[in-house]
Formats: structure tokens, C-alpha cells, sequence
């Protein structure tokens, strides 16, 4: 049996538990150093409270040391590592081979999609260093995700949503070249959002204020059985900056999926933790952060994967614009012709529409009908697309609609004599508790109407408690039950819940751990152990910035390898006055950038 992982993103404690209430598997998140979001960094203490709440369900958590350390660092990073060990972390997101080498760092440890693992070859070396899984390029087809897993015996993890970088990860210089902030600091700028114009050898200008380099959203929501099925077990949302709205509705979206895979293949798959979601709202990955979907190179095929017209959330695609009105005060009305005959639109919503300078996004500050009153937007023109990226009624239902997660509870209960009562216990995770419950009362004259009761009041929730009732079996000596009253059943109720909670709660999931991150042993096991190089993994130059499968000669029909065309000798691109140049290697069907040295 395979058990599925859904990996959610966590940019501090109190998502990272709105994740888990939402159905993720595992969460990642971030110590307060050496994480590749130097903006999501969390205390230990708040790891270890995370870590408590995730380990209540078989949920793990995975804490990110994914930056590359510069000199005087090693001790440092050695004792974090060490401090989130102890707060319970279950394994290391690394980037640095040398934390492989150390005895005392016992937990899995996960080769990050930093270290660039695209080819057998890489995979196999991160293996070597006694990495439990190895975290894959996103930009690679299935048919190679298939092979890397043929050729290793270590887990596969692999991006299913979120935003995309336009490099291959972990080698990508663009930020520090531009500003000066390393990407492999945690420091990224990310400068494939900004705008630049790009020009040919002679000067002309092909585009003009473009995000040239931007790339739609990853979304493999359809795809999850093709994952599973080449070998994938770990599928992982990207957005370790992003809100908790954003995270509660993609990991919704996603665990919903998985349930559906797992009921179709009962013998094949399984969940990775335990626990029911129940309650909550019906998630929608369009109404929340999106630059558009792509499902990038998953097919093995080239497709239209820019973003360049909107480098931001759009949102969804509501309508165009109608009767627009500029009223005193800098303030608008104008009207919707909508998409579709349902659109309701509601006071707060978020709109967006693309001029030549990109996104322009405004609020609705009153929203009568499909009449929105808004502060003036001067780039707004009557039968203009317009986009909805901010849905105020659906960011209100992601707040009021909290889900619940519960572990589901075998309980029989059996009446022994008139007196007493045992109740058993067992959870889905394997927790077993007997708990006697004494009483002085008489014998119920109508069974039937007594069961009845004691089976609606040991069916409820527990409060705050996270367990539930699935089975319920009461057995009977003579066919008589006492004369219980609703508050006492409910005394019984809360006594198991308090037994099970109290049993002591191991690092328990459905997963096989693997490897247990122990120190490996031969020519490896030393501090000296060398960082991997990107070098020669793609045949680029030291002075390349980036280098990815994305084209703009493809994206923009003049490729001459599927599209036939004649391109421009030379492409530039330019931003503020720098100047980059674009290389384009047909045989293995990749672009570079590099600065221009001209």
C-alpha cells in the first residue's frame, strides 16, 4: 500500500495548523535562519507547538534548512538543526550535503528542489548521502520523473501548485546580478516578475514593458493519478509566503483530490496521516492567488506558459466593462456584462484588469447588482476584460467556515450486571483505551429508547477534543441497560475522549520513514563533504544567471525548431538600463540568460 502525501506550505505556526485542520499529510516550514523565505522564519517554540498539534494526527513536519551557508555559519546552522530535532521536526528540508555527515542529526533528511535534481545521475547522488527523498525539478515531463524513480530507492517528491520559478531551482543568479539579494539566500527579488523590453540586435523593440520572464501557476490538480502512478508520493503545494486563506483553500482543493484517488485505488493507496475534515467551505482555486494555470512540461510538450501580461493575480475572468461614469470626488461607477448569468458581486471584491503597463487592480467599495462604485481608475475603458482576483463572500466563508479535523473511533460498550458500564476505545491511528464508568440508577423499561439515547450522545463531538465516533456497537447482559440520563452519557463521552488524549503520542504516521538520516559512512562521511556544483548539469557558463526550459522565441512563434521561423540573430533583454542577453540552445531545447558584456 502507498500512502499519499499532501505537503503544505507554512509561513508561520498559526497556518501550519489551519493546513493541517484542512487535510495536509505534512506541512514545511522555516527555523528563524537558513530557509529559502528569509521572510517566513519562526521560533522553535512555535515549531515544537506545531509539531505537537501535527503529531495528533500523523501529520509531520518538515522544518527547511535550504540556503547555502557562507563561511562562519556551519556552528550555527549545526545548532539549529540540533534545536529543531528536539522540538519534535520529523525531517530536514537541506540544500548543504555536509549536514549528511553529522552523527547527531537523526531525522530523515530531504534533498530540497535547490539542488537542482532533473538527471538519474543527481538523484542518485543525493540518495548516496543518505537523503530519504529527493525534492524534483518542476520543470521535468513524466516519463523522467518515472525514470529518476526507476533508478533510486529513496521517495519522490514533486510541486503540484503554486507559483513557478522560470529558472531551474538553486541555479539562478538573476536576483543577485540585478540587486544584489541572493536567491540562494533566501533573498530573492524575484526578478522574473519584473518588466523589460526586448529588443533585437538591431535595436528594434519587439515588446514593450512586458514580464517576459514570468510564468503562469503550476496546477496538476487532474494529474495526481499520473504522478502517483510514476512514482511520486509526496505532492507538495508551493507558497511559503502566501496567506492563510490561500493555503486553507489550495490544501483543501487538493486533499478533497487525493480522498477521491485513494477511493478509486482502496488496495493501491492510502493517506499519509490520519483524521476525517468535515465541515469547513467548498474550496476554489480560482478565487484565490493565480497568475493563470499551466501544467508546464508534465506532458513532455511545449506549451504557452508566460504570464507576461500579468505577472500578478488576475483572478477569474468575470465579465467585461460596461457604462462607465467618472463622478466627483476621483470617484466611478461602471457596469458588468458578465461571463456568467450567476455572477453575484459583493462590497470589498478585488477587480483587476492589463493595460500597457501591466496589472491594475482596485477595489469595489459598493457593489449594487452588477454596478460597482469605486475611487477613480483612469486606465479603465468601457469593453475591457475584467477579472475578479479578490472574492470578498468567499474570503468570508474561507474564515467563517473553519474546517475540523477528527480521528474517526471504534466504541463498543458493554453493560456489565446493572452497575457498570465498559466503554472500548480504539482510533484509526491504533490508540486503545478501556475506560470503566461506575453507576447507581435503575433499569431503562424501554431498551430500545435508552440505546437510542446512549447512541445520539456518545455519537456528538467532544469539544475541543478531536475525536469521532464511527462505529458504535453496545452489547448487553439480559438485554437491559441503565436509566441514563443525557448528562451522564456525556460524562462517559468526554471521559474516553480525555483517556485517549492522554495516551501518549509517538511520531505515528502511515508513512515508512525509510531512511532514518543516520550518518553515512566511507569517503562521505566527514564535514568536508563538498557542496555539489551546478556546474556542467546543463553545459552552461559560470557567467549564465539562469537557465530554463521556458523560450520567449517559443512563446512568441518564432521558434525554429517546432514552429519553423526565422528568428532574430539576437535578443536582449532590458530593464532600468541593464542590459541581459538570451541564448537559446535548440538541441536541448533551453534557454539561458547572461549579462550583455557588449
Amino acid at each position: 500500500m502507498q500512502a499519499l502525501e499532501l505537503l503544505a506550505p507554512a509561513r508561520n505556526k498559526d497556518i501550519g495548523i489551519a493546513a493541517i485542520d484542512c487535510g495536509a499529510d505534512a506541512v514545511y516550514i522555516a527555523g528563524p535562519d537558513f530557509g529559502a523565505r528569509k521572510a517566513a522564519g519562526n521560533s522553535f517554540e512555535d515549531i515544537a507547538e506545531l509539531c505537537a498539534y501535527a503529531h495528533r494526527f500523523g501529520v509531520r513536519i518538515f522544518v527547511t534548512f535550504n540556503t547555502l551557508w557562507q563561511e562562519g555559519e556551519e556552528e550555527e546552522a549545526h545548532a539549529q538543526l540540533l534545536r529543531a530535532q528536539a522540538a519534535g521536526a520529523d525531517a530536514f528540508i537541506i540544500r548543504e550535503p555536509r549536514i549528511a555527515a553529522w552523527k547527531d542529526i537523526t531525522v530523515p533528511l530531504h534533498a530540497s528542489t535547490q539542488c537542482a535534481i532533473r538527471d538519474v545521475e543527481r538523484a542518485r547522488y543525493f540518495e548516496s548521502l543518505g537523503c530519504s527523498r529527493i525534492i524534483l525539478e518542476r520543470e521535468l515531463s513524466l516519463e523522467q520523473i518515472r525514470e529518476i524513480g526507476a533508478a533510486v530507492g529513496c521517495e519522490l517528491e514533486f510541486f503540484v501548485h503554486g507559483a513557478l520559478c522560470v529558472g531551474y531551482s538553486g541555479e539562478c543568479r538573476l536576483s543577485e546580478y540585478l540587486d544584489g539579494r541572493s536567491a540562494d539566500r533566501g533573498e530573492c527579488i524575484q526578478a522574473c516578475r519584473s518588466l523589460y523590453d526586448l529588443v533585437d540586435g538591431d535595436g528594434r523593440v519587439l515588446l514593450r514593458k512586458k514580464a517576459i520572464l514570468s510564468l503562469k501557476d503550476f496546477n496538476l490538480k487532474a494529474r495526481l493519478e499520473d504522478l502517483a502512478d510514476a512514482g511520486v508520493c509526496s505532492f507538495k503545494i508551493e507558497g511559503r509566503l502566501k496567506n492563510a486563506s490561500y493555503v486553507k483553500n489550495v490544501v483543501r482543493d487538493y486533499s478533497l483530490a487525493l480522498d477521491a484517488l485513494v477511493a478509486k485505488y482502496p488496495d493501491r493507496y492510502c493517506r499519509a496521516s490520519f483524521g476525517e475534515v468535515t465541515g469547513g467551505f467548498v474550496p476554489d482555486t480560482a478565487k484565490t492567488f493565480n497568475r493563470g494555470y499551466t501544467e508546464l512540461f508534465l506532458d513532455g510538450k511545449r506549451g504557452r506558459w508566460s504570464s507576461m501580461d500579468a505577472p500578478k493575480s488576475m483572478g477569474e475572468e468575470i465579465g467585461t466593462v460596461q457604462r462607465i461614469r467618472r463622478l466627483p470626488g476621483q470617484a466611478m461607477q461602471f457596469s458588468v456584462k458578465p461571463l456568467r448569468r450567476d455572477l453575484v458581486l459583493r462590497n470589498g471584491d478585488g477587480f483587476a484588469i492589463t493595460t500597457a503597463d501591466g496589472v491594475t487592480g482596485f477595489r469595489g467599495d459598493v457593489c449594487d447588482g452588477l454596478q460597482v462604485h469605486c475611487k477613480d481608475v483612469p486606465d479603465l475603458r468601457e469593453g475591457m476584460t475584467l477579472y475578479r482576483n479578490i472574492n470578498a463572500a468567499f474570503e468570508k466563508a474561507l474564515e467563517a467556515q473553519a474546517c475540523r479535523r477528527e480521528i474517526p473511533v471504534r466504541l463498543s460498550v458493554r453493560v456489565h450486571g446493572r452497575y457498570v458500564l465498559e466503554l472500548h476505545a480504539v482510533t484509526q491511528d491504533g490508540r486503545e483505551v478501556l475506560s470503566p464508568f461506575h453507576t447507581d440508577v435503575e433499569t431503562a423499561e424501554n431498551r430500545e429508547r435508552a440505546e437510542a439515547m446512549l447512541r445520539e450522545q456518545l455519537g456528538k463531538r467532544s469539544g475541543c477534543y478531536r475525536f469521532s465516533v464511527e462505529e458504535l456497537s453496545v452489547e448487553t447482559a439480559g438485554g437491559k441497560l441503565p436509566l441514563l440520563s443525557a448528562a451522564t452519557i456525556n460524562s462517559m463521552r468526554r471521559l474516553v475522549a480525555e483517556d485517549l488524549d492522554s495516551l501518549p503520542r509517538e511520531k505515528k504516521s502511515r508513512v515508512d520513514p525509510g531512511m532514518t538520516g543516520e550518518a553515512v559512512t566511507g569517503p562521505l562521511a566527514s564535514s568536508a563533504v563538498p557542496p555539489v556544483s551546478s556546474a556542467g548539469l546543463t553545459g552552461g557558463s559560470p557567467s549564465e544567471l539562469m537557465r530554463s526550459k521556458y523560450c520567449v522565441r517559443y512563446e512568441l512563434g518564432l521558434c525554429p525548431k517546432y514552429q519553423g521561423a526565422k528568428p532574430p540573430k539576437d535578443l536582449f533583454l532590458l530593464n532600468n538600463g541593464r542590459r541581459l542577453a538570451l541564448h537559446f540552445d535548440c538541441a536541448a531545447c533551453e534557454m539561458s540568460v547572461t549579462p550583455d558584456r557588449k
